[in-house]
């Protein structure tokens, strides 16, 4: 790396630590250029000459700070178990939101929405999670749907529990919502074609990529019959 990029980089690091600290702690009002500069250690100019407004500077703070926990989540060790491997990646996943409340509102502000390599990340992994409960033959409903659904329920039960005065907050909301959550997408016990044809379905989707002799046009309409 060359000797002025390695040094930008550094002093973007710097900044960017120093705004999420101040956003984690104090919301994005504190995130001023006059603050950030002086937590830095640094003139005010250098934050204009890598971050063009206030707001790409509140957005790498945010994407620095879900970073760190997604990264804790990708080296968490996986159990015997896939359904509890869900269920504690919902409690880590909560427990981050409600720890960041200032973090949390601007990763889910519609006027910000953008995909961000944290953001992906992290939908990867409850992705690879819910496979594994489908490859168990637990899933009753398409893998899609199962992560669309468990991320809506996971906001929806972060902001619901933001919004309340600490004193009023129900300590079990989101164990109440996982269940409805787990209720909608998991069978009770493994797939029986009898009694559960779609996690039987859900399942076998999880095959696709290893069965020899479909081609790759094959195997995708193979897997558009069955998400039907």
């Amino acid at each position: 790396m060359a000797p002025n990029t390695e040094r930008r980089d550094l002093t973007r690091e710097r900044i960017v630590k120093a705004a999420a600290g101040l956003l984690g702690e104090h919301g994005p009002a504190a995130v001023t250029t006059r603050r950030v500069a002086q937590e830095a250690g640094l003139q005010p100019p250098a934050l204009y000459r890598l971050f063009e407004d206030k707001e790409a500077l509140l957005d790498a703070a945010a994407e620095h700070v879900f970073a760190e926990h997604v990264a804790g989540k990708e080296t968490a060790a996986r159990s015997d178990d896939p359904v509890a491997d869900l269920r504690a990646g919902w409690d880590t996943q909560v427990g981050f939101g409600l720890a960041n409340p200032y973090v949390f509102g601007l990763l889910i502000d519609p006027a910000r929405a953008r995909e961000t390599p944290a953001q992906v990340r992290g939908v990867r992994i409850l992705a690879e999670r819910v496979h594994r409960v489908a490859a168990a033959g637990r899933l009753r409903v398409s893998e899609e749907r199962a992560v669309n659904l468990i991320r809506a329920a996971g906001v929806g039960t972060v902001h619901t529990l933001l919004t309340l005065p600490p004193e009023q907050r129900d300590p079990h909301l989101a164990d109440a919502a996982f269940e409805a959550v787990a209720r909608a997408i998991l069978a009770d016990e493994p797939a029986v074609p009898a009694r559960e044809p779609a996690a039987v379905v859900a399942a076998f989707r999880t095959l696709l990529p290893e069965l020899p002799n479909l081609s790759g046009a094959e195997a995708a309409l193979l897997d558009e019959w069955l998400r039907r």
